[in-house]
């Protein structure tokens, strides 16, 4: 069983927020409220490498420490994890998977916000696995004592992107996706297309993506040759100062997608048999939700259904 710390008394806390991009920008709010709730606690975000440098430019910690997620034979690994897990007065565990909580026992069994078992603040709540991210983590919250979650500023996302000059009214196209889900995917020539019918409307198409992506950019713009590829060239705060100056974004279920939304970027995401909306679609900085539109294989997915969403939008 842990201490039962009071979090209001802790003066180091450490908050676990390992994956994926989706999910930490999910967790933004609940940031800013654990921030808000210790205003004079020294805050550690423990992280992924991913993630590490948009926790260093956030308002909500004092300091980083990442986990390379070591495999648990790895004795040099576990006994680098269980150093920087010590030393907690609480722990708000917001990855909530079985790796962090895994974690508990590794920290000391301190104060603890989350679903190991002993944990002194437990997310008792037998639906949780069915909850959206963002209803559950602040029902998380609530169980260990903060009732409140801001809405989480963003300028400092912005505040860090270099952005080249772009076009006065633009959307974002995002077609890529975890590549080991291929099923999240709307065809590319289908994005192509959609471009096509921005240029027509005077919204010129932006590509997003890693890299690898860039072939899709190239496909799309194959079927529109005015599509400005960006793929590979943008971080994350790029990426999201992108975002906010958009007209609009449309694109699979993955991270980018989320982004776009808590930017304040009216969002179309594509979900296939691969994902549930109702536990993962964006949402924007309020909660609200973005327009989803699902089919099983998103092959089937027609683009009149794409553009017919946008125009009831108002957003073409």
């Amino acid at each position: 069983m842990a201490r039962r710390q009071d979090p209001k008394t802790a003066k180091r806390i450490l908050v676990i927020r390992l994956s994926a991009l989706g999910d930490f920008i999910l967790s933004f709010g609940p940031f800013a409220a654990i921030r808000a709730a210790h205003p004079d606690a020294h805050i550690t975000l423990l992280t992924t490498p991913a993630f590490a440098r948009l926790g260093r430019l956030s308002p909500w910690f004092d300091e980083v420490a990442i986990d390379r997620r070591a495999p648990w034979w790895d004795i040099a690994g576990f006994l680098n994890i269980r150093r920087k897990l010590r030393g907690y007065d609480f722990v708000y565990d917001l990855q909530t998977s079985g790796r962090s909580s895994r974690y508990f026992r590794l920290a000391g069994r301190p104060g603890w916000s989350g679903i190991a078992g002993g944990a002194s603040h437990p997310h008792a709540n037998p639906h949780r696995d069915l909850m959206h991210t963002w209803e559950r983590q602040r029902d998380q919250l609530e169980m260990a004592g903060i009732a409140a979650v801001p809405v989480a500023e963003t300028d400092w996302l912005i505040r860090a992107a270099d952005l080249p000059a772009m076009p006065d009214r633009y959307a974002l196209l995002v077609p890529g996706a975890a590549p080991h889900r291929p099923a999240k995917r709307w065809p590319t020539p289908f994005y192509g297309q959609l471009g096509s019918i921005l240029m027509q409307r005077g919204i010129t198409p932006v590509v997003v993506g890693t890299g690898p992506e860039g072939a899709m950019a190239k496909t799309i713009q194959e079927f529109c040759p005015e599509a400005v590829d960006l793929t590979g060239q943008t971080d994350l705060p790029g990426l999201a100062a992108l975002a906010a100056g958009a007209r609009f974004a449309v694109g699979n279920d993955t991270g980018p997608m989320h982004l776009a939304a808590v930017m304040g970027c009216p969002t179309v995401t594509l979900f296939s048999y691969d994902s549930d909306p109702s536990r993962t679609q964006p949402r924007g900085p309020q909660g609200q939700f973005g327009i989803v539109l699902r089919e099983d294989n998103l092959a089937d997915l027609p683009l009149d259904d794409v553009t017919a969403a946008l125009s009831e939008a108002d957003l073409l």
